[in-house]
């Protein structure tokens, strides 16, 4: 029969079960986590000290850029320290709080993507009266309700997870994600896991709705104007938010839209990897390397230019 006493503890196996790939694993992702701190760190010192970049897009992306530090921060350090070190164990509160925080991020997140293609398909749709609508009072009220969403989605799923009692210690995974805690539920956790899968994809389904139609606004008008220049200006106003969207969607709906018991611990491990780790690093990258503006105001950040 089996032992449902409640745990005090679980004990995180990592990024491999094979001892020395952990100890590469950790190594690569040290350097990754180093790369995703300094992008999202300059991305944010950037905005704030550039007054050209001012603007309700990049006040939206400085946000972006907060999250995905927040994100990867949650999950990185802890693995990296448990790896090295060799001391794997984390508390339940510590389980807890590390998966509130790191669904807080993720729904935080999905909401802020969907306001950034609000924001692209109004500077689009209607470029005349876009100063008027997209005001700071606006974008901070958008910005709060954004925050705000993300606080009760992450407390849905933490209350609705660790409401369950566990019996297994070893979770196979190299933080506290849902997949895998439901995986060592002691009771039946089907009542919970379809609670959470509707909740979250009423959720995320409702915010890819509202971004495809964004999108679709915005395809609609791109091909009303007539000149080549204009249409190209007009995308690529709007190409580093698609990146993004691309690899929020198709990162993160991999690992949460599908049901726990066609959960693979190895496959979990590498969507694991892209969604909360390679994601939150690339966004940076994505930004800076296809947008005029934040490429002079990093070179201006780092080589001291007037």
């Amino acid at each position: 029969m089996t032992n449902c006493t409640r745990i005090p503890g679980f004990i995180l196996q990592g990024f491999s079960v094979i001892p020395e790939l952990q100890t590469i694993s950790a190594t690569i992702f040290l350097f990754i986590y180093i790369f995703s701190l300094l992008g999202n760190i300059s991305i944010i010192t950037a905005v704030t000290l550039d007054s050209h970049l001012h603007t309700p897009m990049y006040f939206f992306l400085k946000h972006l850029s907060f999250i995905d530090l927040c994100s990867t921060s949650t999950t990185l350090p802890r693995a990296l320290f448990a790896a090295m070190a060799g001391s794997e164990v984390i508390s339940l509160p510590a389980c807890a709080a590390q998966l509130f925080v790191f669904v807080f991020c993720g729904a935080t997140e999905c909401f802020l993507i969907t306001s950034m293609a609000y924001d692209r398909c109004l500077a689009i749709y209607q470029p005349l009266s876009y100063g008027s609508t997209m005001t700071q009072q606006f974008c901070c009220a958008l910005v709060g309700v954004v925050w705000v969403s993300g606080l009760f989605f992450s407390s849905f799923h933490t209350a609705n997870t660790f409401t369950l009692s566990f019996c297994g210690t070893m979770l196979e995974h190299f933080f506290c994600d849902l997949p895998p805690l439901f995986r060592l539920s002691c009771t039946d956790p089907h009542k919970h896991e379809a609670a959470g899968f509707v909740v979250s994809g009423c959720v995320i389904m409702s915010c890819f709705v509202l971004t495809v139609l964004s999108y679709i606004q915005i395809v609609i008008t791109v091909f009303r104007i007539k000149s080549t220049q204009g249409r190209q200006k007009a995308f690529s106003t709007c190409s580093s938010h698609l990146i993004t969207v691309i690899l929020f969607y198709g990162t993160g709906s991999s690992a949460y839209m599908r049901p726990a018991n066609g959960y693979s611990p190895l496959q979990g491990r590498l969507a694991a990897i892209f969604y909360s780790i390679l994601t939150p690093t690339l966004n940076p990258v994505v930004y800076s390397m296809r947008n005029k503006d934040m490429k002079a105001a990093l070179r201006k950040l780092y080589i001291c230019e007037p």
